[in-house]
């Protein structure tokens, strides 16, 4: 009898180690199993938000693409006769614009933030500039244009007549036969306010092939 109940003891013993291993085992396959398809969503998220920042980027590039397409015949035939090169006109046009995107370029047709002082040909509006070596927002009249040729014409103007105070303000600019030294001008003669803008000019002619339309 002794004997028997230690056997039934020891079988006992055995079901309830099995039933706790296979408990166990269980609760691992569960958790990696979880875990898996933890990892499965969170790497298909991943793949998608990737997706839409691609889809995203291609987009804007598209309508980059878009506008300098609008515009670059025109400053090619304006800039012909003033001693300007058209990938600087193109990515000044961008570059201050915001690729045409800006309200001052879609209501006003005015491309490069050219003031006016005249209320009925003039607008006044909020905009940023580059003072004492810091970003401020400032209120200012701008000229309002028929049309982005007649802006790039009268930008275009502006570099060959020079200022009231100075006729010979660009002549640097003017002088300047590629578009790096052209650029990096624009600063020189005190165009551009922003340290960095003949860069940020350069960076848009290579980024688009700009140069194309010097040619």
């Amino acid at each position: 009898m002794a004997k028997k109940r230690k056997r039934k003891k020891q079988s006992s013993w055995r079901i309830i180690i099995t039933a706790f291993i296979i408990l166990f085992l269980l609760i691992v396959v569960l958790a990696g199993a979880r875990y898996y398809r933890n990892q499965a969503i969170e790497s298909e998220q991943i793949r998608q938000e990737q997706l839409a920042r691609k889809e995203a980027r291609e987009k804007v590039i598209k309508q980059h693409k878009q506008f300098i397409k609008q515009i670059g015949p025109i400053a090619k035939k304006v800039d012909q006769s003033y001693d300007l090169l058209p990938s600087i006109t193109i990515a000044q046009a961008c570059l201050e614009s915001d690729y045409g995107q800006s309200s001052l370029s879609q209501k006003y047709n005015n491309l490069f933030g050219v003031k006016g002082t005249n209320p009925n040909t003039s607008a006044v509006l909020t905009t940023k500039e580059y003072v004492k070596g810091k970003w401020v927002e400032v209120k200012a009249r701008f000229q309002i244009y028929d049309s982005y040729e007649a802006s790039i014409r009268a930008h275009a103007e502006l570099f060959q007549k020079g200022t009231t105070w100075n006729h010979r303000q660009y002549r640097h600019v003017l002088a300047a036969k590629d578009y790096e030294k052209q650029a990096h001008a624009l600063v020189q003669d005190g165009y551009a306010t922003d340290p960095n803008y003949a860069d940020k000019l350069i960076k848009l002619i290579k980024q688009y092939n700009l140069e194309q339309y010097d040619n």
